[in-house]
């Protein structure tokens, strides 16, 4: 018999009551007690051990049971009984099934949408074959301002990289920045983006060639897209055909590719011509300076080379190029990979697009999360109807494992007509979604893992909504069941309080960012433009004829009424352009390198844009020395700080020439950049090139209306340049493209926190019905006894009310932090007032209120003696 005293290793004892014959388990246990006790009387520990080992010993044949014989059962059956149970279920509680088929449906909706978009984002560039070996070589320092970064190099890193490191890359290819060129065949004209590269690029893109060779051994030749081919030629073959490439240059079609995806970078490259005809035609370039900074370099790595190594290997390559007054900065190359272009081009503290990722991904999965919640509420919340059934199952020989299964299978039930409504309602809202997020996304219905992948994801939803219930059902006493003494305060309510409180936290987070994005929206919208954009244009010059006859194009529109005034740039009135930091100027300190935006500008600039002047005159016709004139911003003033800045002279040491400038006049800062960050310093001076400005700025006349004044415009620039196409663009709506990113960010988070609260008041919904049904009898006697309808409204709304409040109180923190996060991206930003947080737990207060106001008002006028007729 077994000591009281003394009991042997449990985890053995019970392994060799495990593994025992039945007939022989009682015997030999008591003889291995008996020896235990005697052992243990002479030292504790050694009967332990002997013990442990007297087990292990007795594993052999002739103790251990023999095994069970399988009864087959037929599985199937049973299953199909569960499902059509379930079903019938759902038939007649027509309310609850809509309630969770359609709150998982949206649910996964939503997380299928951001599927795509994520596994979109996550396989950008993957189009090309040897992505995981493609780099790009970029430039870190730092200057008087901080760190910088940056993806532009010089001409010479090239062929710098090949001499000193050619072992070490398959490939190295400069390129030109893309840009808008005009392509002309015959009659047939049109405008693409593309840009001039190395014979290299074309190899490591692995470009689809549909006819033609990606070679560009021919220096006058070209590389077309194929919509481009077929918009140039039509049916007809286009290789060997000539083509006039920004109305001065003549290439041969040399060959067709298939149009690069839209999850590419490259993907905007509409033709490819050869660096060497760049070079040939661009004057400006000087090859062998290291200083020129304005074009990609891009890398394919040798198979053994790795891209540590490699990128620390030429770090110094372009320091030892530079004199050491050039080299103040301290530049350091390093490879970026293709594979972190598109989410991890953050530098100086910014984490680039996979704070987005990380965002969405997060967003979806709340909200399925509150898809799930739902099921796991409603679910719970009508166990008291199926008690009984329980309880008479469990008495009939029902084993727990089977009601499980049971549950189970009505969990994926639903889960299945969800999956099934989800990919239907994905279907239909794909399109107008990925309108939304700007990108270019299909269902793939031939994508075996997305099947695989939804299967599955069904099956985890599944399995997740309906876990608690199964385990939570399932474990009801038979005898409390069928006598109806199952617990239904508050202990038994508690569960679902929780998952209430999670469901309504997410809400009012996703309602506090909605609302902080949009007032930082408004902060950029709310900043000073420094300039009038009404009526404001810029056209694009494709052809240098615009230019070589300004006087005759500008006297004629002026003489037309169309025009106020027109004025070449550089760059266009939405983006300043090119920084130099060799300016000097008098008071300045010793040792000071401050780099100055610099805008080249034509003299009727500053009347066209309409610039606010602080000091000083415009530039003039009439004045030849303005020539050598600049005219400062405020923040470049603020910087040089002199006493009188009118009429000082400033030199500028651009590639070892210094020229000297005169200060005419100064303006209000004026906004050209992001709407976030402060206005930089920057410098305008007349362009005394030849060529001309890349862009023609018209300030239309507001007495005409604008069609009547853009065909007017268009028709003089057809008369003096027939070649070149005339495209336009609003400045206004430019500048409101640089809200883009966060109107889309807006946008979605708008979308997808209405969804969150929609699925959380549907869970409201069905408890506040719960709730209502489950009180009838105390409703109907509060009401025999007087109660009016509003005391009868508060009592069914209290508990929601208390919970909503504690959401509240859990998500203004979480939303707090968070994206007091995403605001220190932006230089200028919002205020995160407490009124956003009392406006977001207010707003989910009356939304809640609301949704259960109707059960509540229904019980509240309901007819008492109804209910109370079976007492």
């Amino acid at each position: 018999m077994q000591s009281k005293k003394h009991r042997p290793p449990s985890l053995f004892l019970r392994f060799f009551r495990w593994y025992c014959h039945r007939s022989l388990r009682d015997h030999i246990e008591g003889d291995l007690m008996e020896l235990y006790n005697e052992r243990h009387a002479d030292s504790p520990r050694r009967a332990n051990l002997a013990f442990v080992r007297d087990v292990l010993l007795l594993f052999r044949p002739g103790i251990i049971r023999p095994p069970q014989p399988y009864h087959y059962t037929n599985q199937f059956g049973m299953y199909k009984s569960y499902f059509k149970i379930g079903f019938r279920n759902l038939i007649k509680n027509k309310g609850y099934a809509v309630i969770n088929i359609g709150g998982l449906a949206v649910g996964m909706t939503v997380a299928m949408l951001i599927g795509l978009w994520v596994y979109d984002e996550l396989s950008f560039n993957t189009v090309h074959e040897n992505h995981t070996r493609i780099a790009r070589v970029m430039v870190r320092g730092h200057n008087s301002s901080g760190a910088w970064t940056q993806d532009i190099t010089a001409p010479p890193f090239g062929e710098g990289l090949r001499s000193l490191h050619g072992s070490s890359f398959k490939h190295v290819s400069m390129a030109s920045r893309p840009s808008n060129a005009t392509l002309l065949h015959n009659e047939t004209s049109v405008v693409k983006r593309g840009g001039y590269c190395e014979p290299g690029l074309p190899e490591m893109l692995t470009l689809h060639m549909l006819q033609g060779t990606r070679a560009m051994t021919i220096q006058e030749s070209v590389l077309l897209s194929a919509t481009t081919a077929q918009e140039l030629f039509g049916t007809a073959d286009p290789l060997g055909k000539v083509v006039r490439l920004a109305n001065n240059t003549d290439v041969v079609v040399t060959g067709v590719y298939a149009d690069i995806p839209a999850n590419s970078n490259f993907h905007e490259l509409q033709w490819i011509a050869p660096w060497s005809l760049y070079l040939a035609k661009s004057d400006w370039i000087r090859k062998d300076d290291w200083r020129q900074n304005g074009f990609f370099t891009y890398v394919e790595l040798a198979d053994n080379a790795s891209l540590s190594a490699v990128s620390h290997a030429i770090k110094d390559l372009e320091l030892n190029n530079l004199k050491p007054e050039d080299a103040q900065n301290q530049p350091q190359l390093f490879l970026h990979p293709m594979d972190a272009w598109r989410l991890h081009s953050g530098f100086e503290g910014n984490t680039g697009r996979i704070q987005y990722v990380w965002l969405y991904g997060c967003i979806g999965l709340f909200v399925l999360v509150l898809a799930c919640i739902n099921f796991m509420n409603l679910a719970t919340a009508r166990s008291e109807k199926r008690a009984k059934e329980i309880g008479i199952r469990k008495s009939i020989g029902s084993l727990r494992s089977q009601l499980i299964h049971q549950f189970f299978s009505e969990s994926l039930l639903v889960a299945g007509l969800a999956f099934i409504l989800s990919i239907v309602l994905t279907q239909l809202a794909l399109p107008f979604f990925a309108s939304v997020a700007d990108k270019k996304m299909t269902m793939p219905w031939t994508n075996l893992y997305f099947w695989l992948a939804g299967v599955a994801f069904t099956f985890l939803t599944g399995v997740l909504a309906g876990s608690y219930p199964a385990l939570y059902l399932s474990a009801f006493k038979p005898v409390k069941a069928l006598k109806g003494a199952l617990a239904a305060g508050r202990a038994a309510a508690t569960p679902r309080k929780v998952l209430v409180v999670i469901q309504f936290t997410v809400s009012v987070m996703l309602i506090v960012g909605v609302v902080v994005i949009y007032r930082q929206i408004q902060v950029g919208k709310d900043q000073p433009m420094g300039y009038d954009q009404h009526g404001l244009i810029w056209v694009d010059a494709y052809s240098k004829r615009i230019h070589d006859h300004w006087e005759a194009v500008r006297n004629d529109l002026q003489q037309s009424g169309a025009i106020i005034e027109m004025a070449e740039s550089v760059n266009t009135p939405a983006n300043i352009g090119f920084r130099f930091g060799g300016y000097t100027w008098p008071g300045m300190t010793p040792g000071e390198r401050t780099a100055f935006c610099t805008a080249w500008v034509g003299r009727e600039f500053g009347k066209t844009i309409g610039w606010q002047l602080i000091a000083g005159r415009n530039f003039s016709r009439d004045i030849a020395s303005d020539s050598a004139a600049i005219i400062l911003n405020e923040a470049s003033a603020k910087i040089m700080n002199m006493p009188d800045p009118i009429g000082q002279t400033i030199q500028l040491t651009l590639f070892d020439k210094t020229s000297n400038f005169t200060v005419i006049g100064i303006i209000k800062d004026m906004l050209q950049e992001s709407p976030y960050m402060p206005v930089r310093n920057t410098v305008y001076m007349i362009d005394n090139s030849t060529t001309g400005g890349r862009v023609v700025n018209i300030r239309l006349n507001p007495q005409q209306d604008i069609p009547t004044a853009l065909a007017t415009v268009e028709t003089i620039f057809k008369k003096h340049a027939p070649d070149s196409p005339f495209v336009y663009n609003f400045v206004e709506e430019a500048y409101a493209k640089k809200f883009t990113e966060e109107e889309r960010i807006g946008k979605l988070a708008f979308m997808f926190a209405g969804i969150a609260i929609f699925i959380s008041c549907l869970g409201i919904f069905g408890l506040a019905a719960f709730v209502a049904e489950q009180r009838t009898k105390e409703i109907g006697i509060r009401k025999v006894l007087g109660a009016s309808i509003g005391s009868v409204w508060q009592l069914l709304s209290k508990d929601f009310a208390i919970l909503v409040l504690v959401s509240s109180a859990l998500a203004c923190p979480l939303a707090y932090f968070g994206m007091q996060h995403w605001l220190e991206q932006f230089e200028l930003r919002t205020t995160l007032a407490w009124y956003v947080f009392a406006a977001a737990g207010l707003g989910a207060l009356t939304i809640t209120l609301l949704t259960v106001s109707y059960q509540a008002i229904r019980a509240a006028i309901a007819n008492p003696v109804k209910s109370l007729r079976s007492e």
